[in-house]
């Protein structure tokens, strides 16, 4: 099974032209591997124009939020539907970023509701803001899995990927990456909470880990974790960079 590589860009770059130039470089990279899958999420309004660039299946684009209507008076939001009917497949939800932002358990629980039913595949970002050596932080994730997905169903679980986000790994603030045991750790975790609410089938679905990957332990995490998969986010703004972590992971063995 391809490995799933997911580039959030968040917001940048500032510029269109920067951001053709940087996905036409990614792509250049991801569509000569056979064993990666690659995502890159950029900002809504490069949506449009980069999907032009997007020829081929290995190399497509991702939202980074949608929310949880068809339609409506919702001033600055954009669909699930209208994602979709721009040929968008995936979605990321319930980022530590937005979360930050105040997004609420019940409201990322209706956006996975709304994506899942859209036919998205739908990425849901999991993670405990920092460690306690009681293992608290442990009952925390579970809650926010069980939490996302009241009212999604085993068969809506074919759409559903959850991504394990550690926050005291992101951003500037970041002291140090989670290794290799914290990302297998914690994909135990996630594993065993779906099977919980959903038996075999739960067990299924994808985990990827994000939290300051780079080229230097992205193939490794993989390699060591068991996991499906990759979120990047700052090292997808250089096409140098990610194209590496690309590569690193074609070279693992399947």
């Amino acid at each position: 099974m391809k490995k799933l590589i997911i580039g959030n860009w968040k917001m940048y770059p500032a510029e269109l032209k920067s951001a053709r130039e940087k996905f036409t470089a990614i792509k250049k990279v991801a569509g000569t591997l056979k064993n990666v899958q690659t995502v890159v999420c950029p900002p809504f309004v490069f949506v449009g124009d980069l999907k032009k660039l997007a020829m081929g299946n290995r190399c497509t684009l991702g939202a980074q939020n949608a929310w949880i209507a068809k339609d409506g008076a919702y001033t600055g939001e954009v669909s699930p539907a209208m994602l979709a009917s721009m040929g968008i497949n995936y979605v990321i939800i319930g980022h530590s970023e937005r979360r930050e932002l105040g997004e609420t358990d019940e409201l990322i629980n209706k956006k996975v509701v709304a994506g899942v039913k859209a036919g998205l595949m739908v990425v849901l970002c999991v993670g405990e803001r920092e460690r306690d050596v009681d293992g608290e932080y442990l009952k925390y994730i579970a809650n926010q899995i069980r939490l996302a997905l009241v009212g999604v169903s085993k068969k809506d679980l074919s759409n559903l990927i959850v991504a394990y986000e550690p926050i005291w790994a992101i951003g500037k603030n970041a002291t140090h990456s989670a290794t290799a045991d914290d990302a297998l750790e914690v994909s135990i975790l996630i594993k065993r909470s779906l099977s919980y609410l959903y038996g075999k089938e739960g067990s299924a679905v994808p985990v990827l880990y994000g939290g300051s990957v780079d080229a230097k332990n992205g193939a490794d995490i993989l390699e060591k974790s068991q996991i499906a998969g990759l979120l990047v986010g700052r090292a997808s703004l250089d096409p140098a960079v990610f194209g590496e972590i690309l590569r690193g992971v074609e070279k693992i063995k399947q």
